[in-house]
């Protein structure tokens, strides 16, 4: 059955194709007769017609499409920034086109390539990573660009991120407050920045207050369980003795962390205070219950939408930085 098209509606009505087009078209329905407009409304319902946004955007310069570019789409910290980006955009009327790089530059470059060939209004780009700052400002000039929930320093694009420092010493603030004086962190891949601000944070914060940080010998490739296991697992076999708390840079980290240490016959919160990051869904379904900082993901995605519509519409845009916040649960105790 062939699809209905904006001549039918015209034919249902007895106007003008013209006068369909634009009682269709949220910029200019405001020219029609409101009674027709209605009658429009009412046929394109009753037909089933769809406008053609193909044609719409060769009209207008514009396809209703923004590109989000997200890293691993497998990791539940991602969904509730899309699902807030989705919120955001609804409301102009955009849709989100979402690819995943799976943290490689290479694929980062095809898929914005892709995005940009298929004319999206705007980009957001969930990704970056320190290499991917000249593709990003590349792709700026063909396209505005939007970089939220990983930042990128130095770049002058807009930003919507999260206070990783601050984050980073909530956790240390957390440790000191429970008695605990010897203590690691597993690292995420630094070329990350997010990862990079929680390492640096994190080291200052316990000099300032007096704790040892135990070096870890490995640095995630990835934030992943398997690569947390991986670096908890280098941690544990080195250390003449295991540190009384482990901060992991984010909660996949923390959970395949908590793998390594009951291989080991070590358990949280007794032996060992494990702490994660982002308050990923489900955190506090883990046994025991995860203690991590809340990174505002569905607020980064929502502010995210709300400076790509700004910057469609011709506006001055600020970076946002969103504050955290320590979520204390089972994993973390006073120490021994």
């Amino acid at each position: 059955m062939a699809m209905p098209t904006l001549d039918d509606v015209a034919r249902e009505v007895g106007v003008h194709p013209s006068t369909v087009s634009r009682a269709l078209n949220p910029n200019k329905a405001a020219l029609v007769n409101p009674e027709t407009r209605r009658a429009v409304e009412e046929a394109a319902r009753r037909l089933g017609y769809r406008p053609h946004m193909g044609a719409r955007g060769l009209q207008s310069g514009r396809t209703a499409t923004v590109g989000v570019v997200a890293a691993d789409l497998g990791n539940p910290f991602v969904t509730p920034i899309i699902h807030g980006l989705t919120a955001a955009l609804e409301v102009a009327e955009l849709m989100p086109v979402v690819a995943e790089t799976q943290d490689e530059h290479e694929r980062f470059v095809r898929i914005l390539d892709h995005m940009l060939s298929r004319r999206v209004d705007a980009v957001i780009a969930l990704a970056a990573r320190a290499g991917d700052r000249h593709i990003l400002e590349e792709a700026a000039r063909a396209t505005p660009v939007v970089i939220a929930a990983r930042p990128l320093p130095g770049c002058d694009l807009p930003q919507v991120v999260h206070d990783d420092g601050a984050g980073a010493r909530l956790v240390v603030e957390h440790l000191h407050d429970l008695g605990h004086t010897r203590v690691a962190q597993l690292r995420g891949p630094l070329d990350v920045a997010n990862f990079d601000h929680r390492a640096k944070a994190f080291t200052a914060e316990c000099q300032a207050r007096g704790i040892v940080e135990v070096e870890v010998p490995e640095t995630g490739a990835r934030p992943t369980m398997q690569e947390g296991r991986r670096v908890a697992e280098s941690l544990l076999r080195q250390s003449d003795r295991v540190p009384s708390a482990i901060f992991a840079h984010n909660d996949l980290m923390a959970i395949g962390a908590l793998g390594a240490l009951r291989a080991m016959e070590l358990h949280v919160p007794d032996d060992v205070s494990l702490v994660g990051y982002n308050d990923t869904p489900m955190t506090d379904l883990v046994a025991p219950p995860l203690t991590t900082v809340h990174y505002p993901s569905r607020e980064v995605g929502v502010a995210a939408g709300q400076v790509a519509i700004a910057l469609l519409q011709d506006e001055e845009v600020d970076d946002v930085c969103l504050d955290p916040r320590l979520v204390s649960r089972e994993s973390t105790q006073r120490a021994r």
